[in-house]
């Protein structure tokens, strides 16, 4: 196995059972104090005037957003002839499922006034009240599908873009894109500061298992 790979794989490892503990954290009520001092703390600071800033940011980790990255990542592999790496986005969709699964299994309700404030539209709110939603918030979605989305994106301007200054910003510029809708779903009442974690931690098991399968591709040759 080359390095890169290897060091892909043991950041999965380490993500996914960090991931597993925080879960039986949360499921077990472990963070519900820190959970109300965040949000308590984010409702202080709270400025009405910026909500639409903030809605806008929320698209940004959408469903619909994000899906349409992941659509671009799959025309550029394939257009490149990078057929059997198309196989790493199934990263996206898995880790999705996996979400839902979490949501349902641990149950944890979303914030409650005062701390919610109307989010960002989203084809997802279709989905409330239906079971497949059911306003559960462990793990943040738009945490998880940023995280994968973004960082895949970031990763393949890297390795395949002709070079040039994006490629030193490339990675600096996706993280600080992820960690702002990070905070934005605690900032604007959508998810506990639990839920933010969790879906950092599950994106980032999605992002790294992609990277494994892609540096076992053409990408390493």
């Amino acid at each position: 196995m080359i390095p890169a790979a290897r060091r892909a794989v043991a950041v999965c490892g380490v993500l996914a059972v960090v991931f597993v503990l925080q879960s039986i954290l949360v499921a077990t009520g472990q963070t519900d104090l820190a959970d109300i001092r965040t949000a308590i703390a984010m409702e202080r600071i709270w400025v009405p005037a910026l909500l639409p800033l903030w809605q806008g940011i929320a698209v940004l980790g959408g469903l619909e957003a994000t899906t349409l990255v992941m659509l671009i990542l799959l025309v550029v592999l394939w257009r490149t002839g990078l057929r059997r790496e198309m196989w790493g986005l199934l990263a996206f969709p898995l880790a999705l499922l996996v979400e839902l699964l979490y949501k349902h299994v641990i149950g944890q309700n979303a914030p409650p006034a005062p701390y919610a404030h109307p989010d960002g539209p989203s084809l997802t709110m279709l989905f409330y009240g239906t079971g497949l939603e059911g306003g559960y918030s462990f793990p943040s979605g738009h945490v998880v599908r940023s995280v994968i989305a973004y960082g895949l994106a970031a990763f393949f301007v890297r390795r395949l873009a002709p070079p040039g200054w994006w490629q030193t910003w490339v990675l600096p510029a996706a993280a600080f894109l992820i960690l702002v809708i990070a905070f934005d779903r605690i900032y604007i009442g959508a998810h506990w500061q639990s839920d933010v974690l969790g879906g950092l931690l599950l994106g980032g098991v999605g992002l790294s298992a992609a990277i494994v399968w892609l540096e076992w591709g053409a990408l390493r040759r």
